[in-house]
Order: structure tokens, then C-alpha cells, then sequence
């Protein structure tokens, strides 16, 4: 598999639409468009695009069925985000560590 930039996976994730459409993927096994677009307030043709950005950053995959096409959630596409956020996980508790010490030898004197 093709590793996807960050830039573009949180591209995709930024859209608080295409957020609560990725969510709605990836809640279901599989689903379609036409699933998608009931109850959803947007039209078929935006939520097409919107599913063209999350397969492009890597997010969902499809899997056409006569004429259907069903969308999964591709949970390895949220790696480069999670490596990210892992690294600066990392990076703030030992801040908020050395922060704490600093604190506590305010404290003492």
C-alpha cells in the first residue's frame, strides 16, 4: 500500500461534512451513495465528491457491484495521522512533566 501524506489525510478531515460522512463509513461495513445521501441533507453529487477526497487521502476504499458501489472504511489511512499525533503525544507529556517538576520546586522554596 502507498503510504498517503499527512497534509493530505487531514486535508480530507478538515471538512466537517466529509468528518461525519468518513464516520458514517466507517460505523457501517459497507454502504453506498445512495445510503449515504438519505437523511443526510446533502445531494448525491456532493457526497460523491466528498468520497472522492476520502478515497484519494487513502480513508475509504470502494467495491463495485454491478451498478453499485459500496464504501468501506480503510482504517490504515488514518496512520499517518496517528504516527503524527503519536510523536507529539509524546513531546507534550514530557513538557507537561517538566512543567509539574518546575511546579513543585516553586512549591518547596
Amino acid at each position: 500500500m502507498q503510504t498517503i501524506p499527512l497534509d493530505t489525510v487531514m486535508r480530507a478531515l478538515a471538512d466537517p461534512t466529509r468528518r461525519a460522512l468518513f464516520e458514517r463509513v466507517a460505523t457501517a461495513r459497507e454502504i453506498t451513495v445512495m445510503e449515504l445521501t438519505q437523511g443526510s441533507g446533502v445531494t448525491q453529487g456532493a457526497i460523491s465528491q466528498h468520497l472522492k477526497s476520502l478515497k484519494q487521502a487513502g480513508l475509504v476504499a470502494e467495491r463495485p457491484e454491478g451498478r453499485r458501489v459500496f464504501y468501506r472504511a480503510q482504517p490504515e489511512g488514518l496512520e499517518p495521522l496517528f504516527d503524527w499525533m503519536t510523536h507529539y503525544g509524546v513531546f507534550w507529556r514530557e513538557r507537561f512533566a517538566n512543567l509539574r517538576e518546575l511546579l513543585q520546586e516553586t512549591e518547596n522554596d
